[in-house]
């Protein structure tokens, strides 16, 4: 999916909006922060989605490519390609979908039809998937999979813009990113108990992801457009994929930074059940268990040092270093694994990799609220931003399988492969720095 790894919100709030039928004009964000119900449901569709979707990208999807080849770098080559596939899949669908969304004028409302619409057809394909006989009908499957989850997911991400007050931002969005973190959490639980059961290694997630979904639909105050917009042309639609980065340069840098540590990042996660298996010597079954030790040490950590550094980050008005400086330490703890040949290693990298990412995710979120180029158009703009997030994931399984495949006609090369993930994540703490708008 666009795998999204973080959800932005906007920057202001109007004066009190005027409210039609007791709910919110399009447009007009309110003022009045929103129930319990509604945030828990939020978080658990967040949650939810993220289980469906990562499952497949953490273990699922290695695990079913290798029942069909045997060789490990055709293993490898065919999961970089399935894998990217996809991530095309969501580069494209992530923009589209928002800014679709944006003009729908069901009666349901704008986002709820392509939340639900989006979680289902993403959850048939995985069924597909489970039952694919071939690398190519992974490939397709796994590219409609991404469309109807980036329907879903670039609908989603525009409610909090439609939904949320201000001064609910910061509590919602570090209740979002732990529950994304999470979700990754339980995907690799999932996957590790159920590595003998294929149908079960894409359906169970599949159907959590359509319940929180569909659950947070039902809750959704999603306000009816009333006025229908202008005729979709070329223009406007090539429109939903560009943010004037001369004008606009500040979201610019983020968005790069963004770029290059979701790559830096999938370089290492598309491959680390492979690199369990050819590097450490576990057998599948194994590394998926691995996996899953390994991602809850991860989110332990993160859990807390996003906590962390989100009061710090309040308390002081710094946003800027601490995203540099969380980039930087990821890159290191990549740079590290390159050399680790254990278990225990494994471990100790992935608490590295979580405290660092941990930062990011609470900081880098609160930055990206404060150079959002325009807080009105949400379901475009979150759209151009996610494709920081899903773009990278496109590239990371081909530019993957190119770096593995380097000099290695037997093994691959992991070596230059995580090497080049840290170099990525350093360049991307450099490209923060000069943004001008957030201390």
């Amino acid at each position: 999916m666009t795998i999204p790894t973080h959800t932005t919100l906007p920057t202001e709030a109007p004066a009190r909006p005027r409210v039609v039928q007791g709910r919110l004009r399009c447009g007009e964000p309110p003022t009045e922060p929103r129930s319990p119900l509604f945030v828990g449901a939020l978080g658990f569709a967040q949650f939810g989605l993220f289980v469906a979707l990562l499952g497949p990208v953490i273990v699922s999807m290695a695990l079913k490519v290798n029942t069909l080849l045997a060789s490990p770098t055709e293993r490898t080559s065919a999961l970089g390609v399935v894998l990217g596939v996809g991530a095309v899949a969501a580069f494209a669908g992530n923009a589209l979908f928002g800014r679709l969304s944006d003009r729908t004028t069901s009666r349901f409302g704008r986002r709820r039809p392509w939340i639900v619409g989006g979680v289902l057809v993403m959850a048939a394909a995985l069924w597909f998937i489970a039952q694919a006989g071939s690398v190519p009908a992974l490939a397709a499957g796994w590219f409609v999979a991404q469309l109807g989850a980036n329907a879903c997911f670039a609908a989603f991400t525009a409610t909090l813009a439609d939904q949320l007050p201000q001064r609910q931002y910061a509590k919602v969005s570090a209740m979002v990113g732990i529950m994304q973190n999470v979700g990754v959490l339980a995907a690799s639980q999932i996957a590790s108990r159920l590595t003998d059961s294929m149908l079960g290694l894409f359906l169970v997630p599949a159907a959590i992801g359509v319940v929180g979904m569909v659950a947070y639909a039902v809750v959704l105050p999603d306000p009816v457009l009333e006025q229908r917009p202008a005729r979709l042309d070329l223009r406007t639609l090539a429109g939903a994929f560009w943010v004037n980065p001369l004008r606009h340069r500040d979201f610019g840098f983020a968005w790069w930074s963004r770029f290059l540590i979701i790559l830096s990042s999938f370089l290492f996660t598309t491959f680390r059940l492979n690199f369990l298996v050819d590097r450490i010597g576990l057998k599948d079954a194994a590394a998926a268990q691995a996996i899953a030790t390994g991602i809850l040490v991860y989110t332990v950590v993160l859990v807390l040092a996003g906590w962390a550094a989100g009061v710090v980050s309040d308390r002081t008005g710094r946003r800027k270093t601490l995203v540099a400086a969380s980039t930087g330490l990821f890159g290191v703890g990549v740079a590290v694994l390159a050399h680790t040949h254990t278990l225990t290693g494994f471990y100790l990298v992935e608490a590295v990799m979580g405290l660092a990412y941990g930062i990011y995710m609470s900081v880098d979120m609160a930055l990206v609220l404060q150079v959002l180029p325009n807080p009105q158009d949400s379901g475009k703009d979150l759209g151009v931003f996610n494709m920081a997030n899903a773009i990278p994931q496109s590239a990371a399984p081909f530019l993957g399988s190119l770096l593995l495949g380097v000099g290695a006609a037997a093994q691959p090369s992991y070596t230059l492969l995580l090497w080049t993930a840290a170099v990525v994540a350093v360049v991307g703490a450099l490209v923060i720095l000069p943004v001008k708008k957030v201390k």
